[in-house]
């Protein structure tokens, strides 16, 4: 096979990532701008430059497709995430401080806080999306979580056995502060950083200082 040949698959493979890293952009755009239930394909095919017909090539309908976005949105932080807590020797507190960092560097500092707020907003009303993000995103963290404390605790890092048990408690503020950015920052700005340092010191059983104003 000739060097030109082969190229050929490349370019096709490479032109079929560009349409849909074109269509997941513009979904994600279309999304959040009007809801799940408002969104329309042909509006993401039209912002995307593609023909509504190339959408199918990517996606079974609109709920897939909007499980594509989520997923591929998530999945990066996802994956930080996984490595982290997949170091088991790690001090507990390092933990924490890492998990918190990259919450606030890599989902409320970016377009991600949005994917979480769409979830807040319409779960309720299509229990589809939240089943499946639950499925794909909230049990898995969960689960990281609970591991980690377990062995935290085993340890004697953290006193109570509570986090292991309840692995919610840790992600209480950071859905507090995607809903705070989303709806009250301009009333009253919330200092998330000095939030989350309080909340890793009542975590680790110890006594955290206010900041100053």
């Amino acid at each position: 096979m000739s060097e030109t040949a082969a190229q050929v698959p490349s370019k096709r493979r490479q032109a079929s990532e560009a349409r849909r890293r074109a269509i997941l952009d513009a979904a994600f755009d279309v999304f959040i701008a009007e809801g799940f239930k408002a969104a329309r394909l042909d509006d993401i095919a039209r912002r995307a430059g593609v023909a509504k017909g190339t959408l199918y090539l990517f996606s079974k309908d609109k709920d897939d497709l909007f499980e594509q976005v989520a997923l591929d949105a998530v999945a990066p932080v996802l994956e930080r995430l996984t490595h982290l807590a997949g170091q088991t020797d790690l001090p507990f507190a390092m933990l924490l401080t890492g998990m918190f960092t990259l919450f606030e560097r890599e989902v409320l500092a970016t377009k991600r806080r949005e994917i979480f707020r769409l979830i807040i907003a319409e779960g309720a009303r299509f229990p589809a999306i939240a089943e499946f993000y639950h499925r794909e995103v909230v049990s898995r963290g969960l689960t990281l979580v609970e591991r980690a404390a377990e062995r935290a605790h085993a340890r004697g890092e953290i006193p109570s056995y509570a986090l292991a048990r309840y692995p919610q408690l840790l992600f209480g503020p950071l859905l507090v502060s995607v809903v705070w950015r989303s709806l009250f920052e301009p009333y009253q700005p919330l200092d998330v950083a000095g939030m989350l340092a309080a909340h890793r010191a009542m975590l680790l059983g110890t006594a955290a200082k206010a900041r100053e104003p």
